[in-house]
């Protein structure tokens, strides 16, 4: 049965189905919706949107249902900024107690009609199971409010300049809205309404603080390096991978910064023959990985891309894809304590860590390795940050 939630918090529960809405009591066998929300979920609803990999309602909107679409999402957008311009915040307000109940039907009878053209016309996604997952905990980060707070980082108050973003962010952007599709390798972007997390500048982070007692940081020592090793089926060192291929790699051992440089300049110039070495085979991992103008990921995504760029993709889409993957099983281990997963910026994943759950730290830092180096840090804030050791 398709049906369509009314709101996408978990507090506002409603969903619209046959011509009715529910707020209690909702009928068996729900089982087709567009798109995810907190408000409603069983593991038995299938989402046409990530069928879709993320086109919006206007793109795989049958041509029949377009004009009324277009004027549908006129009038709810009329509603939506007259919320703005009364300073109605819609992240703490259910959408249903303010727009009228006729209009929301109709609304929802229309996104019905699509996503059951979706769901005729679409083939699912072969990474389908780990989208979804990877779905529902950026809902659940989505309505996470931040602790935003200047105390203790008043030395950033240095130019007119800065404390005018600084008091921009303070004032509106207290979540983190990431897009799951908003680049064809997967690797996260954010919304535009959206805290900036991954575009921050690095002194900035120091506004982001812990509800709880710190941050713990778990990341990869040199994700992508251990990527390639990981599709060439090569073992990892324990080590720091960029101290290990600087005395491996050369001739004579160079300082690891040069190393660094030197290899990330071979590694994407698909022409570059300055390292020569069998442990990292990029032809290998391209007869394996890439064909007919297409990479194929360990994680089911298949992206067509020139084959000049097919390595950095390949590598690109497979760490971020790693790195989600990880976020979701750390997640399920959180869902017992006060911690829980803050925010992720590239192949980082913060917790929010309350020190009653020190117990699982160990094991959260070895679901995250598995087999790969990794990097803990700890800190009073998200800029603050300092090796831990356990």
């Amino acid at each position: 049965m398709v049906f369509q939630t009314i709101d996408d918090k978990s507090e506002c529960i409603g969903i619209y189905t046959n011509g009715k809405l529910y707020f209690e009591n909702f009928p068996d066998g729900l089982s087709q919706t567009w798109k995810y929300t907190g408000s409603l979920a069983t593991k038995q609803v299938e989402y046409a949107w990530l069928y879709t990999g993320g086109f919006t309602l206007e793109r795989c909107c049958p041509l029949n249902l377009q004009e009324e679409l277009r004027d549908t999402q006129k009038k709810m957008n009329a509603y939506i900024k007259s919320f703005k311009i009364a300073k109605v915040n819609l992240n703490e307000h259910c959408i249903f107690d303010l727009v009228p109940h006729d209009f929301l039907m109709q609304f929802c009878e229309l996104k019905n009609k699509i996503t059951a053209h979706v769901f005729e016309t679409y083939k699912k996604p072969s990474n389908y199971e780990h989208l979804v997952e990877v779905h529902k905990l950026l809902q659940k980060i989505k309505y996470q409010k931040l602790n935003l707070s200047v105390s203790d980082s008043r030395h950033l108050m240095h130019s007119s300049l800065v404390r005018t973003k600084i008091q921009t962010l303070l004032k509106s952007y207290n979540y983190i809205d990431y897009n799951l599709f908003g680049t064809v390798t997967g690797r996260l972007t954010t919304s535009p309404d959206s805290f900036p997390i991954l575009t921050l500048k690095k002194e900035l982070r120091q506004i982001v603080k812990p509800h709880n007692d710190l941050f713990l940081s778990l990341d990869y020592n040199g994700a992508e390096v251990r990527t390639l090793l990981d599709l060439s089926g090569q073992p990892q060192p324990c080590e720091d991978i960029h101290e290990w291929n600087a005395n491996n790699l050369f001739e004579n051992p160079i300082e690891r910064e040069e190393c660094k440089k030197r290899f990330f300049a071979w590694l994407y110039d698909p022409t570059s023959t300055d390292i020569d070495t069998t442990v990292y085979s990029k032809e290998k991992v391209l007869d394996k990985w890439y064909e007919g103008g297409y990479i194929s990921t360990p994680y089911g995504r298949k992206i067509e891309v020139e084959e000049r760029k097919a390595l950095n993709y390949l590598i690109q889409s497979t760490t971020a894809d790693r790195v989600l993957s990880k976020a979701v099983m750390l997640d399920e281990a959180l869902s017992d304590c006060k911690s829980f997963i803050s925010h992720i910026v590239h192949d980082e994943i913060v917790i929010d860590y309350h020190d009653e759950d020190r117990a699982i730290v160990l094991k959260l830092k070895e679901m995250f390795e598995d087999g790969y180096a990794a990097n803990l840090k700890a800190g009073k804030d998200y800029y603050n940050l300092s090796e831990m050791q356990l």
